[in-house]
């Protein structure tokens, strides 16, 4: 993926309906106007059952895919995956997919990790090892759970009738109907963090080479530009060597944006959201490796060292309690000061007839793919500068230029 490919998702804190951060109602509207904005290719939502509670994923994105038509709807990512019965779960993701007419992502992980005492939210949580001796499942085989439940999902959507013969489960004969609408099955990324194991080797390798063989894309967190470049070089050279087609993988990085005029005032709330959420005590260096909080130039910094650093999603989430007013400004300034730096400065357009951040084509043309502007036939205005056409030409998606 390119710098000029990069696109933008946008994570709802499902989980925040748990602790008064957001309301399911704020959620559903939010995914709207994410979807009406022309900024957002994507939209996602957390996932986790008992240890971090939240709004039921697969369910959630039902009710999303029935108030939007466009983005695309994925879990970021499924962490209960190990725990869930994979038949089951192949009829409601096969569902999930009809209802969204082929718009379904499953981005699954491992899960776990334990919840740290101290955070603004630690009523909020649930413990980790009573979850899995909730579901009788050792966490210990949390790994191999995830690897085999790829593999009964993919038989399952592909093959009517469908038969397995695994460690965990066997069938034969059985069939999930209706199939999904993508063919030959909706994508399976994974989600994991091979730079935060830097120093075990073995563990980077497994990670690495997990995702290569078997994923259809790759989300991560907490990694620096340079630390998602290496991981992400490391995981296509692993697809390559697993006889896989490393230029149809995606890749995709969540991260933390709180937006506002007072950069400590920003910090604080990032802060307190995070401690809740998590429950949680951040560190402001642990904060700062996944969050950017201020104005609109600072936001916009580590969007764009992504982008150039080949980032295929980057991932919006805001650390914020209020999601609406943070996603009007993200609108209003962000993107405004996204085009100056990308495109005004490179031609020299600014202040021609046409050439505006605020006029909807030009939102789309500077953050969405090329497929999905054509497909919604949009064409340059007649008046627009010829710099602009340049621009246009050269860099119909652009977050960072060449």
């Amino acid at each position: 993926m390119t710098a000029s490919a990069m696109k933008l998702g946008l994570l709802l804190p499902n989980q925040g309906v748990v602790f008064g951060a957001t309301t399911v109602a704020e959620l559903l509207q939010l995914a709207e106007t994410a979807e009406a904005s022309g900024l957002f290719d994507s939209v996602f939502v957390g996932d986790n059952l008992l240890a971090k509670p939240r709004l039921e994923s697969v369910t959630t994105l039902s009710a999303l895919a029935a108030r939007t038509s466009k983005v695309r709807l994925g879990t970021a990512c499924m962490a209960s995956f190990p725990l869930r019965d994979p038949i089951v779960l192949a009829a409601q993701w096969a569902a999930l997919d009809n209802i969204s007419e082929g718009r379904s992502l499953l981005v699954v992980c491992i899960g776990g990790g334990g919840t740290r005492s101290g955070g603004g939210g630690a009523a909020i949580a649930g413990k980790f090892d009573a979850e899995y001796e909730a579901f009788r499942i050792p966490p210990s085989e949390r790994a191999e759970r995830l690897e085999e439940n790829i593999a009964v999902l993919r038989v399952l959507w592909r093959d009517d009738p469908a038969s397995f013969s695994g460690k965990f489960h066997a069938f034969e004969g059985i069939a999930v109907r209706p199939q999904p609408v993508q063919k030959p099955a909706p994508p399976i990324w994974i989600a994991n963090n091979p730079h935060i194991f830097a120093a075990k080797p073995h563990i980077v390798k497994r990670t690495v080479e997990r995702v290569g063989r078997l994923a259809d894309g790759w989300m991560t967190i907490q990694a620096t530009p340079e630390e998602f470049s290496t991981s992400w070089r490391a995981i296509r050279d692993s697809a390559a060597a697993h006889g896989r087609d490393p230029e149809a993988m995606e890749s995709s990085l969540y991260f933390n944006l709180n937006i506002g005029d007072d950069r400590e005032k920003a910090f604080a709330e990032t802060k307190r959201f995070l401690d809740q959420y998590y429950s949680a005590d951040f560190t402001r260096e642990q904060i700062d490796k996944w969050s950017a909080y201020g104005p609109a130039e600072v936001c916009i910094e580590p969007m764009l060292a992504y982008a150039a650093a080949g980032l295929g999603t980057f991932c919006v989430r805001f650390a914020a309690y209020d999601q609406t007013g943070q996603l009007k400004r993200f609108i209003e300034q962000v993107a405004p000061r996204l085009w100056e730096n990308i495109v005004v400065r490179k031609y020299g357009c600014e202040g021609r007839r046409g050439c505006s951040p605020q006029g909807s084509w030009i939102r789309r043309a500077v953050f969405q793919s090329a497929a999905f502007c054509s497909s919604r036939k949009k064409r340059m205005p007649s008046r627009v500068s010829p710099g602009c056409r340049v621009a246009r030409r050269r860099y119909p998606l652009s977050l960072a230029g060449p």
